[in-house]
């Protein structure tokens, strides 16, 4: 039950999903570590240092998490790890007294912070993975569909919707690619022991027959984790910023994308808009406002994202020597709430393209009203084909041209058409029908449907191969 009564995250209520806000949950955190001691003990327990009832002691209790006894040790320790070594050896009156033997805390910490980043960016890949073949369904069905295409938000030349769609979906197979990379090359800090050397381990390990790094191995087969061969107390903090970069990776496909809605939805382009449910309200003041609150949602959150890898670089290059604490207070922020924030866009990024609302006579709309300034282009050409000058040619639509665009301002037809097919420079060359088939721009996509196709099927096939 959230206490509304004194601040609370948006995160633990009113953004991302329930299961992203349990895998960064402070009882899922110390269910964590108690896996690593658990692992400890259990390799501990192959070389005589642990017997067998306080290993099965150790694994009895290993989930009976008990947060305010924890928090009243760390009332006088003020040490989070130690409070919950405490705890958990209240708990286990037989083995308690073995539990982190050897280690220190980043020995747990750093190990079971990797293995909470493995779960959740097998959350965000899920997700993704499932906004990309949403967004490639979309892709082929728009894939012959033509728009005005826009360079810098003014008419340019028709596309498709398919093929503006699948800009974006390219972006986001880049952005699973990444995601991927960086699961695959998570690694813990191993255990490694104060400073990285293994001396205390070493030291135990004494007369038992095996090695520091042979021990180290059956730990990390207990958790199924990899360990970086080189470590201080800590794992490298450059893996933080990398994995907090392919997020705001992934935030930065998503933002362009909802940026680029709410472009589309407002009223003089018209073209897209997103679900509006009937009992929604859009304005405390206007009630017919119909406001992009989820694209602007998106933008907001992805902004943030966008914000978290600094906090990250200024970690990773402030780790002087073999460990300063300066970045233990933030990163119980910036990795959670990295995660958690990305959770949230795509879950609203999948809502968004579920009931995506597509308008065909605003797009009517629009190509009549400047495709025909576009597909001069065209008509130029089969001209100058045609034994046309393509100088001259060219000067005689620039001026038909700019003055359709002045009748256009002005909220009239656009004329161009009629006064290009009436052109005797043009009609000396072309008949007016071909000319007036050759101004519609409709046709003027080039190869944008085939494109889009293949984009939408490479994304599949990529996600596939993953």
């Amino acid at each position: 039950m959230i206490d509304h009564s004194v601040f609370q995250s948006p995160f633990s209520w009113r953004y991302a999903s329930e299961e992203m806000r349990h895998i960064f949950s402070e009882h899922h955190r110390r269910i964590l570590w108690r896996r690593v001691w658990v692992a400890i003990a259990r390799a501990q327990a192959t070389v005589g240092l642990v017997s067998a009832e306080q290993l099965a002691d150790i694994e009895t209790h290993a989930e009976e998490i008990d947060i305010a006894r924890a928090l009243e040790f760390e009332a006088s320790l003020r040490h989070d790890v130690m409070a919950e070594i405490r705890t958990f050896a209240e708990q286990c009156t037989i083995g308690g007294g073995v539990i982190h033997l050897g280690a220190t805390s980043m020995d747990v910490v750093d190990n079971a912070e990797v293995l909470r980043q493995a779960e959740a960016l097998a959350l965000v890949r899920a997700r993704l993975r499932s906004l990309i073949e949403q967004l490639a369904e979309l892709v082929e069905r728009y894939a012959d569909i033509p728009v005005m295409g826009y360079t810098h938000i003014q008419p340019a030349e028709p596309t498709t919707l398919g093929y503006r769609l699948a800009q974006t979906l390219q972006d986001l197979v880049m952005d699973h690619e990444e995601i991927t990379r960086v699961q695959s090359n998570l690694r813990g800090k191993g255990m490694k022991g104060a400073v990285g050397t293994m001396a205390s381990y070493e030291q135990l390990l004494a007369g038992t027959g095996i090695t520091a790094a042979e021990w180290e191995r059956l730990v990390l087969a207990e958790l199924g984790l990899d360990a970086w061969t080189a470590t201080t107390q800590t794992y490298p903090r450059k893996q933080d910023w990398l994995l907090l970069n392919a997020l705001a990776g992934l935030a930065q496909s998503l933002y362009r994308f909802a940026f680029d809605l709410r472009i589309l939805q407002s009223p003089p382009f018209g073209e897209l808009s997103e679900p509006f449910g009937k009992e929604q309200v859009g304005s405390s003041a206007m009630p017919f406002k119909r406001n992009p609150v989820t694209a602007e949602k998106i933008d907001s959150i992805a902004r943030y994202v966008a914000s978290l890898p600094h906090v990250a670089w200024q970690n990773a290059a402030h780790n002087l020597l073999e460990r300063t604490l300066d970045d233990s207070a933030n990163r119980r922020s910036i990795i959670p709430l990295a995660f958690l924030a990305s959770d949230e866009l795509l879950i609203a990024s999948g809502c968004l393209l579920r009931q995506l609302n597509v308008w065909p006579a605003a797009i009517q709309r629009n190509l009549g009203a400047y495709g025909v300034f576009a597909a001069s282009e065209r008509l130029l050409m089969e001209a100058v084909k045609a034994g046309g000058d393509r100088q001259l040619l060219h000067e005689v639509i620039r001026k038909h041209s700019l003055t359709a665009w002045a009748a256009v301002q002005q909220g009239d037809a656009n004329p161009l058409a009629g006064l290009l097919a009436a052109e005797p420079e043009l009609r000396r060359l072309l008949s007016p029908e071909r000319i007036l088939a050759l101004l519609d721009a409709s046709a003027y996509v080039g190869e944008a449907p085939e494109r889009a196709r293949m984009v939408a099927r490479a994304a599949l096939a990529k996600i596939n191969e993953s």
